[in-house]
């Protein structure tokens, strides 16, 4: 007898496809659920300083998500294999492009995001648990400091460790996280218009919006910032080896959970407006924390910030599962690391491809700030999936598209004009952030071609 895990060998291409549309879904809601619906709509206001217009900028995020949720779910249809971007770029351009999607995810698609997440997690724990800072490890000023890092980092390994297990169990442990997300989001909203003190007078407690070109360059960061809480509307495109019935699935499981997050995001904001004053939110990252002080008083903000930590959990798990199936895939082909592509055995998941999504992950806690993570994130998140959307015009024109869902040409096109003019005004807004990562995808331009030449046989 063995106390070790009794896990499936996997298929014939290294994963089995095992997950429905509801494990699916699950993962696109737990992926775009995380840290930024919690933190930006203060900073947003500190920009915009209108309610009004920040609500309609969810609202545009939104449209624009569904309409990429839609392209995706034809690109996912006709190319039911792990790695997102990675292979639709690869089958519908060049390998090289599809290389790039995948070493920019590398960095700033996952490793990032978890890294955020992580310290997300431990910012709210200790606000919670301010004694936590203070343990007698580390005597001296810079204790708190390091022990949010420890922190950090403990939850990556902790999760790195379930995800090695097998897909099945990691499943079970996403499914849990993400209906506790949901159920506060919902709870909290509920609770907050029906017994709260606040007015929906704060809607219009507020200066008019100048639409100039300065303004027009403000709105063009704000959805920016709010892509990027919407980011992971195409989760379950990353791990479409392990779909089942993945023409069926993989676009109601992308339309579905985009769908549902849209709702719960105006919600919370209006709850948010509902609680604070315009002029209060400006700035405030904690900005949920906040409100629940305002409408139930001070210890409820206490308690908020104590489940909001654990509601991160659920964020930094999807980024775990989904992360090092794109590694996986490009080691199959050649062009990463090929130990990267081994599949446990026994539990049939990339075991090392997860472990290095987590220890990136852990170094980045180490050495960035969870500003400097956010402001590295926003512009990198928006450069691939432009190129992925367009495929779906030239999906059609093959004649390669498996399910042809709606919205054809209007929503690949709406994706594709917001998409391209939220870049072009962030970069306009904020040009040294966005050449920092238009340098990390050509930074991996060499690297694509040391791959190939070292995976070439020789003579």
């Amino acid at each position: 007898m063995t106390n070790e895990p009794t896990c499936p060998p996997p298929g014939a291409n290294g994963l089995e496809r095992k997950l429905g549309l509801f494990s699916l879904t699950n993962i696109v809601v737990a992926n775009m659920i995380g840290a930024g619906i919690f933190t930006t709509s203060g900073l947003l206001m500190g920009d915009l300083h209108n309610p009004l217009v920040m609500l309609a900028l969810w609202l545009v995020g939104g449209l624009v998500a569904l309409c990429g949720a839609l392209s995706y779910g034809e690109l996912g249809a006709a190319f039911p294999h792990a790695g997102g971007e990675y292979a639709f770029l690869s089958r519908l351009y060049h390998p090289l492009l599809g290389f790039l999607a995948g070493w920019v995810s590398f960095f700033v698609g996952f490793s990032a995001p978890i890294a955020a997440s992580a310290i997300g997690f431990s910012e709210y724990l200790t606000r919670a648990f301010p004694a936590l800072l203070a343990p007698g490890l580390f005597p001296g000023p810079g204790e708190a400091a390091v022990m949010k890092k420890i922190y950090a980092i403990l939850i990556i390994a902790v999760f790195t460790f379930i995800h090695t297990r097998g897909l099945k169990a990691g499943a079970r442990v996403q499914n849990g996280l993400t209906g506790l997300k949901i159920l506060l989001i919902v709870g909290l909203v509920g609770a907050g218009f029906i017994f709260g003190k606040g007015s929906l007078t704060h809607l219009t407690a507020a200066a008019p919006f100048r639409f100039d070109f300065a303004g027009i360059k403000t709105l063009g960061l704000s959805l920016m910032w709010i892509m990027f809480a919407y980011s992971g509307w195409n989760a379950s495109a990353y791990v479409g080896s392990e779909v089942r019935d993945p023409s069926r699935n993989l676009p109601r499981s992308l339309l579905l959970g985009t769908a549902i997050v849209m709702l719960l995001y105006a919600a919370l904001n209006l709850f948010y407006v509902f609680a604070v004053p315009p002029a209060q939110m400006e700035g405030v990252i904690s900005i949920a924390g906040l409100a629940a002080g305002n409408l139930f008083g001070p210890s409820a903000g206490t308690v908020l910030s104590a489940l909001i930590s654990f509601a991160l959990f659920s964020s930094l798990s999807a980024y775990l599962i989904l992360g090092p199936r794109v590694y996986y895939s490009m080691a199959r082909d050649g062009i990463f690391f090929k130990s990267i592509a081994f599949v446990d055995p026994r539990c049939g998941v990339p075991t090392r491809s997860i472990l290095l999504q987590g220890g990136i992950a852990a170094v980045m806690v180490l050495f960035g700030t969870f500003e400097q993570l956010l402001t590295y994130m926003g512009f990198s998140l928006g450069l691939f999936p432009l190129l992925a959307v367009f495929g779906v015009f030239k999906l059609r024109r093959s004649g390669r598209s498996v399910v042809k869902l709606p919205g054809y040409p209007v929503a690949p096109a709406v994706y594709l004009v917001i998409g391209a003019a939220i870049l072009v005004l962030s970069f306009l807004r904020q040009p040294a952030e966005s050449l920092v990562a238009i340098a990390t995808a050509l930074a991996g331009v060499p690297i694509y071609f040391l791959f190939r030449r070292a995976s070439r046989p020789r003579a």
